[in-house]
């Protein structure tokens, strides 16, 4: 019997493109306020494109080189703080409302996230999703050795809820870390393939698979009940 659904953060309960769109904002602004920048719409446009055709590490050195800016490290390190520290522009779709709504009239619900932990903190202020949730596990704030595929934040999680892995659900978007950990200590586990997920590798590892997938976050309710 199923009684605690825990679930991930980016790309399981909104799309996680929303927030990039919302970091790079954020830092255009503070680019633009450099002598001789072009305004932040500009800044923003050459951002995205090079994070959307796929530089995901070097995307501020790549821009500034595109406008000629010099730039040296601390410059992007106050790039890279003003992305994490920004109060994001992004809404909780209204599928994910209502199933959080839903499920937990029924069931125990919890969040575990990696993540830099300002970030995440700000994510969940944002998207308004407090209130669901009994537990928020933050992987950050054990270190970051305990990110997934730890086993860490699942144990911390299951100790402050009470609950045992055989009853409880772990639905996130992941392949790759996410499913590891839950899979070993027992949790059903349900992959969330939104269409706009920033990460659709697939993994070589058994061990790493899904129990279960869904395309919609509106097909987990139904999902659930046959458990």
């Amino acid at each position: 019997m199923i009684t605690t659904v825990a679930f991930d953060l980016d790309d399981t309960l909104y799309d996680e493109l929303d927030y990039c769109r919302s970091g790079f904002d954020a830092a255009a602004e503070f680019l633009a306020e450099l002598p001789d920048a072009p305004g932040a719409g500009r800044i923003f446009d050459t951002l995205w494109t090079n994070f959307a055709t796929g530089n995901r590490t070097k995307t501020f050195n790549a821009a500034l080189d595109q406008f000629g800016l010099a730039w040296d490290d601390d410059l992007i390190a106050e790039l890279i703080e003003t992305y994490r520290s920004h109060k994001p522009k992004i809404t909780l779709p209204p599928d994910s409302r209502d199933v959080l709504r839903r499920l937990k009239a029924k069931y125990t619900l919890a969040l575990l996230t990696d993540g830099y932990l300002p970030a995440q903190q700000l994510k969940v202020k944002a998207l308004e999703i407090e209130e669901y949730f009994k537990c928020i596990v933050y992987t950050e704030q054990l270190g970051r050795e305990f990110w997934k595929p730890s086993p860490a934040g699942f144990e911390k999680l299951m100790l402050n809820l009470n609950a045992e892995a055989e009853n409880s659900v772990y639905v996130a978007d992941n392949e790759k870390k996410d499913f590891i950990a839950p899979n070993k200590l027992g949790f059903v586990t349900i992959q969330i393939l939104r269409p706009a997920r920033i990460h659709t590798e697939s993994s070589s590892l058994p061990a790493a698979a899904p129990q279960h997938t869904i395309h919609k976050i509106s097909q987990l309710p139904a999902l659930l009940d046959k458990f």
